[in-house]
């Protein structure tokens, strides 16, 4: 298959990325940001462009994938709703309406968060829920991803300092972690395997949480 991805500089985004470019299903990847992913590989292409909100300009080289894994996001702390919402909202659903114009019928699966709720009463999951209900509207095999706690595999790392430092702290603490919670833990290793397999086969219901994750 055939893959775009999104946010391939961020934590989630290069785990994603190591495990497709690993996994023989996946015979090609399209890297789409506004840097660099410094990876060099023969599966791996990459788009350099700035203004996500407008992908007009790189449109002819975004048709005929077979999926597409949005891992683009930020933190809401210290964020206003306006420019949280630009990110996660407007550049997701740029993403997401052209690629439903380019490839009707393609699957699209969208890294959210446990706790997303349309009607929440925290910032980030209106918004973050706002943005799965638009992607779930439109002519795509959308999927919903709700990680909890993401543990960083294979040297991976968050850009955010305070999470790194967080990482560092409960890394020797994981194995305590997921015995008690396995239903809320998963790593950048599950995550992107479980967007592979579902990328191949499908899933049984659009909003997956950690459990489901893991289990696929």
């Amino acid at each position: 298959m055939r893959v775009i991805l999104f946010g391939a500089t961020g934590m989630v985004g290069r785990g994603v990325l190591r495990e497709c470019l690993l996994d023989e299903r996946v015979t090609a990847v399209l890297a789409v940001g506004r840097s660099s992913t410094g990876v060099s590989h023969p599966k791996l292409r990459e788009i350099r462009h700035d203004d996500l909100l407008d992908l007009s300009p790189v449109e002819g080289e975004l048709g005929g994938y077979d999926a597409c894994f949005f891992c683009l996001g930020v933190s809401s702390a210290g964020m206003s709703e306006r420019d949280y919402r630009r990110v996660t909202y407007d550049f997701t659903l740029a993403a997401g309406e052209t690629l439903a114009r380019l490839s009707p019928g393609s699957t699209f699966i969208y890294v959210s968060g446990v706790g997303t709720d349309a009607q929440g009463r925290a910032m980030w999951a209106r918004v973050k829920g706002l943005t799965e209900n638009a992607l779930l509207a439109l002519p795509l095999e959308a999927y919903m991803f709700r990680p909890g706690y993401i543990q960083p595999m294979h040297g991976v790392t968050s850009r955010t300092r305070l999470y790194r430092v967080a990482y560092v702290v409960t890394r020797p603490l994981y194995p305590v972690l997921r015995r008690l919670f396995a239903s809320g833990v998963t790593t950048t290793e599950r995550i992107g395997q479980a967007m592979i397999a579902v990328a191949e086969r499908g899933a049984p219901k659009r909003i997956l949480g950690p459990a489901d994750i893991n289990a696929l």
